[in-house]
This record gives C-alpha cells, structure tokens and sequence, in this order.
C-alpha cells in the first residue's frame, strides 16, 4: 500500500503479515503447493501497492458478508498476476490497474470463477481442487483474524487486513509460480 497516514505499514502489520504468512506457507507446503523457499518475484510484488488500494472498496464492503470470499479473492488475482508475468509482462505490466483489469472482466462476484477458467485455464477438476484450497487458505486467514483481538473497526483491524490480503496475494502468486514449474531453491 501507498504510505500514507490511511495506509502506512505499522510494526504490527509487520508481525500479522509474519504470522499468516507462516500459517499459511506451512499449510501450502504441506500439501505440495508451494515450495519450502519462498519465491522472490519483484515484478508482482511491485504491483501490490496498486492491487491493494484498488481492492480495497470491494474488500472491506464484501468483508462484512463475505469473509473468506473478501480474502481468497485476493489469492486468485496473486495467481492471475502471476500467471501474466509468465504469459507476457511486456504486455500485462503496463496495465495500470491489474485488478480492475480482472474484476471487469466479469465483476467482482465471478473473479473466481473468470480467474480459474479464462486466465489460469483450468479444467473442472482442477477449478473445483483450486477453490477448495483457496477456501481452506481464506478460512485458516480468517480465523487467524479473528483471534487477533483487534477492535472491529479499529486501526488495528485495518491493518490486520491489508497484512492478510498482501499475503493470501503473495501465497496465490506463489503458488501460481510453482504450478507453472518455477522451482524455488536456495542457492549455496
């Protein structure tokens, strides 16, 4: 996110991010999804400040209703991201806004569902073992949340979800990057 005095990463959101990112990098290595070196891909990372902000609106009002479809959403673009840095970032990097690029496609309910079929070009199967996990993912996020003990509506609970976005979008570019068969070791 763009530091501002909205949007400026605290110390806490440092810590939340570190706590879902472990919560979830051992559930996804677990299961053979990611690999145990977490991958380092600058080119979608940048775009997060962007992503963020732009997703923000949608988020916080689907959040109310829709908790775990506000924070797997968020993993889906992270893959979509990914899946175009591949496919050709010469032409996908200079698109402004990635994802209002996506959510119009379709509109913010169907991402999911443009995201599996039209971008990452799933069969059934592979839609329905994909929205499983990212709905295991956006649940293990959620409760993580929700026993932080942050106010609703606090500080703290904004920043708590920024941190859970950034990561289920960096977990969903993750994973992405590894079903594509970029391997991430680490180097002696």
């Amino acid at each position: 996110m763009e530091k501002n005095s909205q949007t400026a990463p605290t110390n806490k959101t440092k810590e939340y991010e570190r706590l879902f990112h472990a919560d979830l990098h051992n559930y996804l290595t677990s299961i053979g999804l990611v690999d145990k070196h977490f991958p380092e891909a600058p080119d979608i990372e940048e775009r997060w400040a962007k992503i963020g902000e732009s997703y923000m609106p949608d988020g916080i009002r689907e959040f109310n209703g829709y908790p775990t479809a506000a924070l797997g959403w968020m993993m889906y673009v992270g893959m979509a991201v990914a899946k175009y840095w591949d496919l050709d970032w010469d032409l996908y990097g200079k698109v402004d806004d990635l994802y209002r690029y996506l959510r119009d496609r379709i509109g913010y309910d169907d991402m999911d569902t443009y995201i599996s079929e039209k971008v990452l070009l799933l069969d059934e199967k592979g839609v329905g073992d994909l929205r499983k996990v990212i709905g295991e993912c956006a649940s293990r996020t959620y409760n993580t949340l929700l026993h932080l003990g942050a106010e609703p509506g606090s500080a703290d609970a904004f920043y708590a979800f920024i941190a859970a976005l950034h990561i289920m979008y960096l977990m969903g570019s993750a994973m992405q990057l590894k079903a594509m068969g970029y391997h991430m070791t680490k180097i002696q």
